[in-house]
């Protein structure tokens, strides 16, 4: 009985984060609310094992992984549903901190993104193969450092480090070669 108090305690926090990570990565809400449950339902039976004192956030981000990838991409892929409401996308997510903190300190890239709609960003980072996706969204979008991201996904650094570097590459290009199609940016966008 202790040991399920202290897991409510402790893991349910997590629940809205782990969320939007599943959403991010099932592209779907019914899809991402069952990849919660099922991984609150592994990490609830393996929470005995659970070592007190390490980051329980990145041992539950690792549970998610590991069941999306076990369980949705071996799913042959539906039509994708989805509800502009439901989606927390990236470019909101780096405003929370509000005006004055969103207009201090922005950097060109910054700038350069305020010229894109949500919807296109969102759609820029849908486009990413599933290992390239994740490993995006568990660096820029949920904060986790290299090394807890490589835990998580039970890959080396280094192709952390690569797959992070190859997303965000593509997502400069598409976003590039949309800007460039509309006039939003020069013609120098899409060049390295």
């Amino acid at each position: 009985m202790a040991d399920q108090e202290r897991f409510v305690q402790q893991a349910m926090e997590y629940m809205p984060a782990l969320y939007s990570a599943a959403l991010r990565m099932t592209r779907n809400p019914s899809d991402a609310e069952d990849l919660v449950q099922e991984t609150y339902l592994r990490a609830y039976r393996a929470f005995e094992g659970f070592q007190e004192g390490t980051n329980l956030k990145a041992w539950l981000y690792r549970i998610l992984t590991n069941t999306f990838i076990n369980s949705y991409r071996a799913k042959q892929r539906r039509p994708e549903i989805a509800d502009v409401e439901d989606v927390e996308d990236l470019y909101l997510y780096h405003r929370i901190g509000g005006q004055q903190g969103f207009r201090l300190g922005r950097s060109a890239e910054d700038e350069v993104l305020d010229l894109f709609t949500d919807d296109e960003v969102k759609a820029a980072i849908e486009t990413l193969p599933d290992a390239f996706r994740i490993a995006v969204i568990l660096a820029d979008v949920e904060g986790f450092s290299y090394k807890e991201i490589s835990e998580i996904t039970d890959v080396p650094v280094g192709t952390v480090m690569s797959r992070i570097h190859r997303g965000r590459r593509a997502l400069q290009k598409a976003l590039g070669e949309y800007g460039l199609e509309k006039g939003l940016v020069g013609g120098q966008a899409g060049d390295a």
